[in-house]
């Protein structure tokens, strides 16, 4: 890609080269990255909900009705947080989520998605998907296959080294 709109180096008024490809790609994954979340974001809280919310009740949504445990949504978030108590809290809250302590075990909690918590994360459904297919219009499918695939490499390989 030409350095004019569009390239990194243009967006972020870079001067000098980058040190490396691999520099300037890292660069452009957290640059792209929080596009997209601001992006998403624009779409899910005016729905009253935060993207953390909307990706736990994603979470629920797609468990059926099986509850999770607590740290079972944590691990599956796409955005680790520290907080998945005070997010879950909220949610709670506003009616969207029920927790219940484990029968077996009174130390695990599981969460289920209300009726009225499946009702919110459905209605955004066609504008999330709306915002996928924005995101990535420009993009063909086949540059799509290939960037899946090496985000999965980059994930990977860093989960292989804290194993």
């Amino acid at each position: 890609m030409s350095e004019g709109t569009g390239s990194l180096k243009y967006e972020i008024h870079q001067t000098k080269p980058f040190h490396s490809i691999r520099h300037e790609a890292v660069l452009g994954l957290l640059k792209t990255s929080d596009l997209v979340r601001r992006v998403i974001s624009n779409v899910v809280e005016p729905a009253g909900i935060t993207m953390q919310q909307y990706n736990v009740l994603r979470i629920l949504r797609g468990a059926g009705a099986e509850a999770l445990p607590t740290l079972e949504i944590r691990a599956r978030m796409i955005e680790q947080t520290p907080g998945i108590t005070r997010l879950l809290d909220k949610l709670e809250r506003r009616g969207w989520v029920t927790r219940n302590r484990h029968s077996g075990d009174r130390r695990q909690v599981l969460c289920l998605i209300t009726p009225q918590g499946k009702q919110l994360i459905d209605s955004l459904d066609d504008s999330v998907d709306a915002i996928y297919g924005q995101l990535l219009g420009a993009v063909s499918d086949t540059d799509v296959q290939v960037l899946v695939r090496a985000m999965d490499a980059v994930r990977a390989s860093q989960s292989a080294k804290s194993a």
